[in-house]
């Protein structure tokens, strides 16, 4: 069973599909809102207009569909910024903005000195497939492999 999002991510939802078709006329497909910690994440489905997919087509015409809603987000995000805290109560410190162009992902990150890394997957996870419990080893240390290899006596 898939659990239903909390009213606070739907608002914030909202609040983004409002400020996408205000700030670009093209208001995304879906939009989903993910918060962990004090990072929030939100990606904005097939956000982009059938004229910037077409010339996302080329890199040169991709990199200029990223740069424009890179410096869009940035002149324009403190209503979005703004309307974040009304409904969490709570100040945004950081936002950049990102633009997949061959899909038309575009995911806003609002966090503080947190790295965000994003990975769109082929296609959706089961809830289920999701939420299975899998036990995790700590990665090594370096000091520790150099203290593996010693005792083997590899170089």
């Amino acid at each position: 069973m898939i659990k239903p999002q909390s009213r606070m991510a739907q608002e914030v939802a909202q609040a983004v599909m409002t400020f996408q078709e205000q700030t670009t006329g093209h208001a995304p497909k879906a939009v989903t809102v993910v918060l962990s910690q004090d990072t929030l994440v939100i990606t904005m489905h097939d956000a982009l207009s059938p004229a910037e997919k077409d010339m996302a087509k080329s890199p040169e015409g991709a990199a200029k569909v990223q740069e424009f809603h890179r410096q869009l987000f940035s002149t324009a995000s403190k209503s979005l910024r703004d309307e974040i805290k009304r409904i969490t109560g709570v100040n945004v410190r950081d936002a950049v903005t990102e633009v997949e162009p061959r899909t038309g992902a575009m995911v806003c990150a609002f966090a503080s000195g947190t790295v965000v890394q994003v990975f769109q997957l082929a296609q959706g996870l089961l809830a289920d497939t999701w939420n299975k419990s899998v036990p995790i080893e700590q990665p090594k240390s370096a000091s520790s492999i150099h203290d593996e290899l010693k005792e083997t006596g590899a170089k």
